[in-house]
């Protein structure tokens, strides 16, 4: 595969209405941006403690120009057979966001029918409050963190399994399918935890928090794995791939480090530098701050977005971007469940999307990433084949 240098293309920009009956000492920062697993529903964190719930696809006039979004607008032009764009009132400033499927089977109504999805909401007074998306009624409250609850995630799996970090400096494990029991905390950072990431095969969690390492947690067992250490300052931001043999983190240090999750070992580290040299006014390193790192849905991108104004995609074999993006202010950045899209936030409440490569994965890459789905990196080196196929299955042929 010939990785594509096409630049991302902005397709739509969409801007909060300014209400003036919120409080204007509200944060107006986007913090978190999401796509529900099935790809039919947007949310964002638009500011003045409120969330925004898009059916998607946006209108095919959005989708050709930027467009300010005015809330009093929204109801009336938006309908996705049946499915209405929501605004949810927090009632504090939202800085995490997470989807989930919800069976049928589990609904807290008893209600017979098709799955629906729920989004739960990490506020500021340490609250966790989980909608439906549909009716955009609220489920559950969860109360037991003391601070803000800076990040969430969802098990892939299905199971309801919720993580949450905050800045009490633990993470949380709620169970929805039980009425959103807390089922664990999880302490050893000293710092405020920025965010969480569990692997799409359910077995391991990722959390960075305001130090130079991340902790790497069993989700079967609730146990500390291990300590990943390499970075120089901060990490604010992880994920794993779409097979769960790569974990990536994203520092204050201007860099991305890519980890063999299962051994602990530094497979590679991207460094973000200035597009051009003019555009590095000092020698302050935290003018390249990355802020948010993720994979794209086949594993073969990773999007980044950094202080210095520049959204990045970076191709898994390259040490170098394949393309680059000019933004103001981003914060975050998330792909779309089915690829082409990355929709990032902003400090002023904005949401833009943006084009990303489509890629047609080789076949080479497809059989990797079933087999890493169910094997681990030492079940892989155990394998009776070459050490070159070895090589390839563990991602060491960078």
């Amino acid at each position: 595969m010939k990785p594509s240098a096409e630049e991302p293309v902005l397709l739509a920009e969409l801007k909060p209405g300014r209400p003036q009956q919120y409080d204007w000492k509200s944060s107006c920062e986007t913090w978190s941006v999401a796509f529900s697993p099935d790809g039919a529903w947007f949310a964002w964190s638009q500011g003045h403690c409120l969330v925004k719930l898009i059916p998607w696809p946006l209108q095919e006039a959005e989708l050709c120009r930027a467009s300010e979004r005015k809330s009093h607008k929204a109801e009336a032009k938006r309908s996705r057979a049946g499915a209405k764009e929501k605004t949810l009132e927090c009632g504090q400033i939202v800085w995490g966001l997470a989807f989930s499927a919800w069976p049928a089977a589990r609904h807290p109504d008893g209600a017979a029918g098709l799955c629906c999805q729920v989004l739960a909401t990490g506020l500021n007074d340490g609250q966790i409050k989980v909608w439906e998306v549909q009716t955009g009624h609220l489920l559950f409250s969860l109360l037991g963190h003391q601070d803000v609850v800076r990040d969430l995630s969802f098990a892939p799996n299905g199971s309801l399994i919720l993580v949450s970090a905050s800045r009490d400096r633990t993470l949380r494990v709620w169970d929805l399918s039980r009425d959103g029991r807390q089922v664990q905390v999880l302490t050893g950072h000293v710092q405020w935890v920025y965010c969480c990431s569990i692997s799409p095969d359910c077995s391991m969690l990722c959390s960075a928090a305001g130090e130079k390492s991340a902790l790497l947690w069993s989700m079967r067992s609730y146990t500390l794995i291990r300590k990943l250490e390499g970075h120089q300052s901060s990490v604010v931001s992880c994920d794993f791939s779409p097979d769960s043999a790569l974990l990536v983190t994203a520092s204050y240090d201007t860099c991305v480090i890519m980890w063999d999750p299962y051994t602990g070992e530094q497979l590679r580290t991207l460094r973000h530098v200035p597009l051009h040299p003019a555009l590095e006014y000092s020698s302050d390193v935290h003018t390249s701050s990355l802020r948010s790192v993720c994979f794209s849905p086949e594993g073969l991108y990773l999007a980044t977005v950094a202080d210095d104004r520049l959204l990045r995609i970076w191709a898994l074999e390259l040490r170098s971007p394949v393309a680059f993006a000019p933004m103001t202010n981003g914060l975050c950045c998330m792909y779309f469940p089915h690829g082409g899209f990355i929709a990032t936030g902003t400090r002023d409440g904005h949401v833009q999307f943006w084009t990303a490569p489509r890629v047609l994965s080789s076949l080479k890459h497809l059989c990797r990433k079933a087999l890493r789905t169910f094997l681990t990196t030492y079940q892989v080196l155990a394998l009776p084949i070459p050490r070159k196929l070895k090589e390839f299955l563990t991602y060491r042929t960078f």
